[in-house]
């Protein structure tokens, strides 16, 4: 544009405007771009030729993109309002707690009126909910065939929340480790198969063998070669507690009757490696997982968060099938011995009648 041209701003467009055209009248075909004049209806081309398949299927691809885009940013907008909602809920948590003196910090302090393992308890009911949140999020992500990237983000995000649960099963172990090794935070039926303190790396790897469908051969492969060595690495841990287990026993069972103060100090001091134990197979745990999503695609690695997950489900399911069936059978026992009284009392009243009238 030179110097001496008007600078053409939309509310002066009379001041760039030739005046003889804008004295005449400016058309309705002059406001046009051209190319809108040519284009009369959205199915035809500018020869009025109808679209083809490749056009059409291109168009109907853009619109699909697009519905899942509005789709995407919904449930992103809502889990912002769930997450917004859930942060305030755990703020209010932690201010009545520290009103109450029951606060414990996760980097290693402990409140003096809750124990810690109270705490983690809580702590891991948390982690249990957000761990039912993520796994609909990656379940309703492979239904809605999200992208590689937008599902890596997800899995990456997986991974993250049991490094956390790793970690605060680390700080609480320093304060009470026999709460964390002993499986006293997990369900009666989970309590059953734990390897100190937690899932044995090995059963689950079989586990995603045996469940995850279009594996390529060197995948299984890989997850043989790393279940094998989980293997050695569980076989060293549990010889290695063994071997601990048996060295208090002997301590204590080695104490003279009288006076055993000192072995009892030196039983206490072994006892505080079991920490150490539990951290090694924690870590072993937690280097599985991260093994597993190299080994399998971001898609692959999304189910067996899937299956992990359910098979956990199903044990706390089981837990309460177990109880509920408990509870039932108390309930019959008891009725049948009510019966039972009753028929007794029911025999022996004819004689009660006998003696009376004699």
């Amino acid at each position: 544009m030179g110097e001496n041209d008007a600078f053409c701003y939309p509310y002066h467009i009379d001041e760039c405007m030739p005046h003889e055209k804008w004295s005449n009248g400016i058309q309705h075909s002059d406001m046009l771009p051209r190319n809108s004049l040519q284009r009369k209806g959205g199915g035809s081309t500018s020869d009025n030729k109808p679209l083809d398949a490749k056009t059409l299927r291109r168009l109907a691809q853009n619109r699909e993109a697009a519905r899942k885009s509005r789709l995407r940013k919904k449930a992103y907008v809502q889990q912002l309002e769930s997450s917004r909602l859930k942060l305030t809920q755990l703020e209010q948590d932690l201010q009545r707690a520290r009103s109450q003196g029951m606060f414990m910090d996760w980097s290693g302090g402990v409140g003096s009126n809750i124990s810690s393992g109270a705490m983690f308890d809580m702590e891991y009911a948390r982690w249990l909910e957000e761990d039912n949140r993520l796994l609909t999020e990656l379940r309703n992500g492979l239904e809605a065939a999200l992208s590689d990237n937008e599902m890596r983000v997800m899995v990456e995000g997986y991974l993250c929340h049991y490094d956390e649960v790793f970690r605060v099963k680390g700080v609480t172990a320093k304060a009470d480790v026999f709460h964390v090794i002993n499986g006293g935070w997990t369900s009666q039926a989970e309590r059953c198969f734990l390897w100190i303190g937690g899932f044995r790396p090995s059963e689950i790897i079989m586990m995603l063998i045996q469940q995850l469908e279009a594996v390529a051969e060197q995948q299984i492969m890989g997850m043989y070669g790393l279940r094998h060595s989980s293997q050695q690495a569980e076989e060293a841990l549990s010889q290695g507690l063994d071997q601990l287990q048996q060295s208090v026993v002997d301590t204590i069972a080695g104490a003279p009757l009288v006076d055993g103060v000192q072995q009892m100090v030196v039983a206490v001091g072994k006892l505080a490696n079991l920490e150490g134990f539990l951290r090694q197979a924690d870590n072993l745990r937690q280097q599985t997982l991260h093994q597993l999503c190299r080994l399998l695609t971001v898609r692959q690695a999304a189910r067996s968060f899937l299956v992990i997950g359910e098979y956990y489900a199903r044990l706390r399911a089981l837990s309460s099938l177990w109880a509920s069936r408990s509870r039932d059978q108390t309930i019959i026992t008891s009725d049948e011995n009510s019966c039972q009284t009753t028929t007794d009392m029911q025999m022996l009243q004819p004689s009660h009648n006998h003696f009376s009238s004699f």
